[in-house]
């Protein structure tokens, strides 16, 4: 790490809060979410029960895929080793070819291999589950320690597995919150993930993350929006100059 990296981060910390700062005093945060949940329903978090590592692997297995490839990559990455174990004792070629579905599969072979070895030679097992009991920012700072685990994978596994509030965005979200303006239209994905951490209360993280992707994919399409349906249009910076 370079000596400026620390001092990058404390600033890019300041501006992000002080961008959260003005949109809480601009955007109504908790109609949007309210009304996103009257459109898609409330929804329920599914995920909290599964092993934490698996969850990280199956979202580093997700990466620019669909969810029916990822899901099918993960089912047959655990038919072919039914351990981490096996996983590391397994040429890297031979896990690669078991992830070939979801493409990326060298690169996402080595970053599982390489993740799993850190794991294991640091706590002596495969057990994540002390994350849950981390606050939310030591666990991101856990996380992303690894090749490979970004701001996103980091969010989507603690968010998933362990109920901790934390806000992953995608490439749906990025576009809708850049819509409606809750985060600058050009933005890294670290600040972006640092606003949306300030400024989504309490308890609805789960609920606003899954609501913002049913947005983007029903009707903040990337072209063709129809924003004539829109349940957010009143807050949304970007509806309010179409209709």
């Amino acid at each position: 790490m370079s000596a400026s990296s620390p001092r990058r981060k404390t600033a890019r910390r300041i501006e992000a809060e002080q961008w959260a700062a003005s949109i809480l005093e601009e955007k109504p945060v908790g109609y949007v979410i309210q009304n996103l949940e009257r459109a898609y329903g409330v929804p329920a978090n599914k995920w909290t029960d599964w092993d934490v590592l698996d969850m990280l692997v199956a979202v580093i297995l997700s990466q620019a895929t669909s969810d029916a490839n990822s899901d099918r990559t993960f089912d047959a990455l655990k038919r072919r080793f039914p351990t981490w174990d096996a996983v590391l004792r397994a040429r890297e070629q031979t896990l690669a070819d078991t992830i070939r579905l979801g493409g990326l599969a060298n690169q996402k072979a080595a970053v599982i291999r390489n993740l799993l070895r850190q794991v294991k030679e640091r706590h002596g097992s495969f057990d994540l589950s002390f994350l849950r009991a981390l606050p939310a920012k030591d666990a991101v700072n856990y996380l992303a320690q690894f090749r490979g685990v970004g701001p996103k994978t980091a969010a989507c596994t603690l968010l998933f597995a362990c109920g901790t509030e934390v806000f992953p965005l995608d490439t749906h979200i990025f576009r809708v919150l850049r819509r409606v303006g809750l985060i600058p239209a050009r933005c890294s994905d670290e600040f972006a993930h640092e606003v949306m951490n300030r400024v989504v209360p309490q308890g609805k993280f789960y609920s606003l993350h899954v609501n913002l992707i049913r947005h983007g994919r029903k009707l903040c399409r990337p072209r063709e929006p129809v924003c004539e349906r829109c349940p957010i249009v009143e807050y949304c910076d970007y509806g309010q100059e179409r209709i």
